[in-house]
């Protein structure tokens, strides 16, 4: 048993109230639980540590999900953002992704406030160096003040701050975030815990002083007229309330970086970390694809209230006095004054490999991990990780069953998947590519997929849910109408309405035109219906697809099972099964090394014992895997 004395108990302890702890910490109170949120400043909780901006592709799909399980980021996007744009607006729905510029210091505070009026949460300023064990349960945290807090669970979001080292040119110190200590004595903690720590890079551009920008020089990308909002819960409509602006790197700044990487940590050795593969540094653009001559950035007001504009496409861990001399290459930039220099940052991660689906680490019960400390990049990655861990602690100390999303299901589903089956060795970032039924996993679609959860884990209300239900019936009487109802096509033969829809070229505006709609819709219910028409045959053959796989994948593998008697596996293969003993097919699958071939194998193999009735604890097979 711990000798230590605690001063406070809680069910659940946060650490970390970046976008992943706040999420944990507001799921876990709002499901009932005692929770306490660490912070090292509770002035910096919900930080937009680098560019103030929610949403993209994928990463939209991500913040409609959250919402759609009773999460905050969606709906604070909204009420503090000045800047919507819908991505690939003229593409399918499948591939389409809200992004929003949001004011930087009204999304931190409102978040803190909506933290503050939650019942059961705790908000606590204070640093915690040291996890407190009992045999292989975490059952506390140490902070530097001497408080020792008791807790059931307790999930770390610490973000960057981890042994953080920042990096401008060839200068070095030790920070979590620009001024910022880093959480050197907790990340001690966590080697000292046996975990399998990785080193990891990011940056961000500089700040600059938007008085002094020549703005003529650059092109205006407006926000869409129609804003479309990232929650379901949103009804207002939305305002842009500002401008961002596109401009071009040229020959002379590539030049000038050119000339100056011996002084780039990145190039000169003195950065060990590996940086996110898909938002490269400048250095690293001009580098790595020099038959490029430009580079596109953006020039993105961080609020309303302040000068500052974050330059987004120059992040950079050069010198300060290199960073000017970039400025003065670009026009329009030359007389910019730098508010804040660009930086890049050094920090450990934990393999998330480590980590069971619910995040839930393997080697310790009840601790559980979230956000960049589990290999990620990304606002929005974070706050779905802190959401499946806040309610997975509950859930597991109140003995219920775990809330496991599948890849069909959600993206939420497929990062954690994602990060659990291979790990990582760059900063993640979910993209749509990542998706196998992408058509599925729409964010028109994203509060039918689910909202019933949300609702049953007690994040969404009951007005919520009744709101919810009263939008499909809608959706559904007019499906029903559609299909009922006959128009002319181009030759002047009467089919289906909903066949209409489905043509090449015919949008919802131009069926309306040869038909009266029953029911008001709104934009969202008109986007869902017509994503919903148009992809209906691919639809169903996704829906065989996944209903086929997942009956493969959830048979079940018995725990004692001997792979040294099943043929056609390799020596590699059986140590592998041996080591990581997988609780069925679907997880065999994603064991680096076991081929279609051998898990094809593992199935006949379970197939033919059970119809010899050798074993009476394998399950009945339910489909063949080229069925």
């Amino acid at each position: 048993m711990s000798q230590e004395k605690f001063a406070e108990e809680y069910e659940v302890v946060v650490v970390g109230a970046g976008h992943a702890g706040c999420e944990a910490a507001a799921a876990a109170a709002r499901m009932g639980a005692s929770t306490c949120l660490i912070t090292i400043h509770l002035e910096t909780i919900a930080q937009m540590s680098c560019n103030p901006a929610i949403g993209g592709l994928a990463k939209g799909h991500l913040v409609r999900e959250i919402d759609a399980l009773g999460g905050l980021m969606g709906l604070l996007a909204d009420e503090t953002g000045i800047h919507f744009r819908l991505l690939n607006r003229s593409r399918g729905g499948a591939v389409q992704g809200p992004r929003a510029q949001c004011d930087k210091a009204a999304y931190r505070l409102t978040m803190k406030k909506w933290l503050e009026e939650i019942q059961n949460l705790r908000l606590l300023q204070s640093v915690v160096t040291r996890l407190i064990f009992e045999g292989d349960r975490i059952v506390g945290v140490a902070c530097q003040d001497g408080t020792r807090i008791k807790a059931g669970a307790v999930i770390l979001t610490p973000g960057t701050f981890l042994n953080g080292l920042i990096h401008i040119g060839l200068t070095s110190y030790p920070a979590g975030r620009a001024n910022e200590p880093p959480a050197m004595e907790l990340a001690q903690s966590l080697r000292e815990c046996g975990f399998k720590i990785l080193r990891l890079k990011t940056g961000t551009p500089m700040r600059l002083d938007r008085n002094s920008i020549d703005w003529e020089k650059f092109r205006p990308q407006p926000g869409d007229d129609q804003p479309v909002p990232f929650s379901f819960r949103t009804s207002r409509p939305l305002k842009n309330l500002i401008v961002c602006y596109v401009g071009y790197t040229n020959e002379k700044t590539h030049q000038v970086i050119r000339n100056n990487l011996d002084k780039s940590p990145l190039y000169s050795g003195k950065i060990k970390g590996i940086g996110p593969r898909y938002c490269p540094s400048i250095e690293d653009k001009v580098v790595k694809f020099p038959h490029h001559p430009r580079h596109q950035f953006f020039l993105e007001p961080e609020g309303l209230n302040t000068s500052e504009v974050y330059v987004n496409g120059l992040s950079s861990s050069l010198p300060y006095e290199v960073q000017k001399e970039i400025l003065r290459s670009i026009p329009g930039l030359d007389q910019a004054r730098i508010l804040r220099p660009a930086y890049g940052i050094e920090y450990d991660a934990v393999s998330p490999a480590e980590l069971k689906p619910t995040l839930e680490t393997r080697k310790f019960k009840n601790l559980f991990l979230a956000g960049q400390i589990n290999g990620t990049s990304g606002y929005e990655e974070a706050a779905a990780q802190g959401l499946v861990a806040g309610v997975n602690a509950v859930l597991k100390l109140r003995g219920q069953e775990p809330f496991i999303l599948g890849r069909h299901e959600a993206y939420i589903g497929v990062l954690v998947d994602d990060l659990i089956s291979f790990g990582v060795d760059e900063p993640y970032r979910l993209f749509t590519s990542r998706a196998e039924y992408r058509l599925n996993l729409r964010i028109d679609n994203a509060d039918l997929r689910l909202l019933p959860y949300g609702f049953k884990l007690g994040l969404v209300s009951e007005q919520e849910y009744q709101r919810f239900q009263e939008k499909q019936g809608r959706i559904k009487k007019v499906i029903d109408f559609l299909s009922r109802e006959r128009v002319k096509d181009e030759k002047g033969e009467p089919i289906p309405a909903v066949n209409y829809l489905k043509k090449p070229g015919i949008n919802w505006d131009k069926l309306v035109e040869k038909v009266e709609i029953p029911v008001e819709l709104s934009p969202e219910e008109v986007r869902f219906i017509e994503s919903e028409v148009k992809y209906e045959g691919y639809l169903r053959k996704q829906e065989k697809e996944i209903s086929r796989i997942i009956r493969l994948d959830n048979l079940l593998i018995p725990q004692d099972i001997n792979y040294r008697e099943i043929p056609g596996l390799t020596r590699e293969q059986v140590e592998k099964l041996e080591k990581n003993r997988p609780e069925n097919l679907g997880r065999a699958k994603k064991i680096s090394g076991i081929t279609p071939a051998a898990v094809y194998n593992i199935y006949l193999y379970l197939e033919v014992i059970r119809k010899k009735g050798l074993r009476d604890n394998v399950p009945r097979g339910t489909c063949e895997p080229d069925e």
